[in-house]
């Protein structure tokens, strides 16, 4: 029953032969080479692979290549060994006797630092302990000295420069004060200094150059400049830092930050994930030298805004 014709064309072997062979042909026609058709375009995947072979060389872009502080950091002693301090950050006073603080049922210690809200002081000292041993352990060739981070020929005050001024290593406090009094003055805040830290590696990678005792304090303040202008809502102008910096001109200002974007070939983004390795990698650095953040109970309160 039913139309005699469908059934005689659905039936037809004749019919789904010949379909077969025009799908075979169709088949053997699309199986082409790249130098057939002339498409000479590289694959995504060899692209990648690229990225790859550059990772190590560009950490501040790559999320899973290994920070430079970190690496020259494990390299060499911590720069103070000092036991109150270790005392201070992993140790509680309980009638004369120390002892470690220990989280249990009933308390938990926890650090007021968070990714997203690291504390400000402590990770000053630890940005200003990572340009430490970038000082300390550069290399022994000696990296190009560029004139715009010469302190000689652009200085920050008008107080004579020493003639030695580029063979003494600056000391890790005296960073953390010169670093400290910029953040202090100009209101920046802790996120700010952890984007510092990626633009400097960023700089010495790009640049292919080296932070020495004669370039250290110009470099970190383009680093500075530029990382308040780009985090922070309310950017810090150049002018400001004149008021900071009494003796420097803002043409001077202007033209480190010129520079300074030059040499980054404008590449000012800071990707989260590479944020986020940079303040893990730093938090690292301070368990290492004794510079652990201060733990503290947590409280009702702080329990309270952790839910929500």
């Amino acid at each position: 029953m039913g139309s005699t014709t469908s059934c005689c064309v659905s039936a037809s072997p004749k019919l789904r032969r010949n379909a077969h062979s025009r799908l075979e042909s169709y088949h053997q026609e699309s199986e082409l080479s790249r130098e057939e058709t002339g498409c000479n375009l590289q694959h995504i995947s060899d692209r990648e692979n690229v990225d790859e072979l550059n990772m190590e060389y560009n950490p501040s872009d790559h999320p899973r290549a290994s920070t430079i502080f970190l690496s020259k950091s494990q390299n060499d002693e911590m720069p103070y060994r000092n036991v109150r301090e270790k005392q201070k950050s992993l140790f509680i006073s309980n009638h004369g006797t120390s002892r470690r603080k220990y989280s249990s049922c009933s308390t938990i210690f926890l650090d007021d630092n968070t990714v997203s809200q690291p504390n400000l002081k402590y990770t000053i000292k630890c940005v200003a302990l990572a340009i430490y041993y970038h000082i300390k352990n550069r290399d022994s060739n000696g990296g190009m000295l560029l004139d715009i981070f010469d302190e000689k020929l652009h200085p920050l005050s008008k107080s004579d420069v020493p003639p030695d001024y580029d063979q003494h290593d600056p000391e890790q406090k005296q960073i953390y004060r010169f670093v400290r009094m910029l953040f202090s003055a100009a209101q920046l805040t802790s996120e700010c200094a952890i984007v510092t830290l990626v633009y400097l590696e960023r700089l010495l990678t790009y640049a292919e150059i080296d932070i020495c005792p004669g370039n250290w304090k110009r470099i970190v303040l383009g680093a500075i400049l530029l990382a308040s202008k780009v985090w922070d809502d309310q950017a810090v102008w150049n002018v400001d830092y004149c008021q900071i910096l009494k003796d420097i001109t803002v043409e001077d200002m202007n033209e480190l930050e010129r520079q300074f974007l030059e040499l980054l070939q404008f590449n000012i983004n800071v990707p989260s994930s590479v944020y986020a390795k940079y303040y893990f990698d730093l938090r690292s650095l301070s368990e290492s030298n004794n510079l652990s953040f201060p733990l503290e109970p947590l409280s009702r309160e702080k329990a309270q805004k952790l839910e929500v």
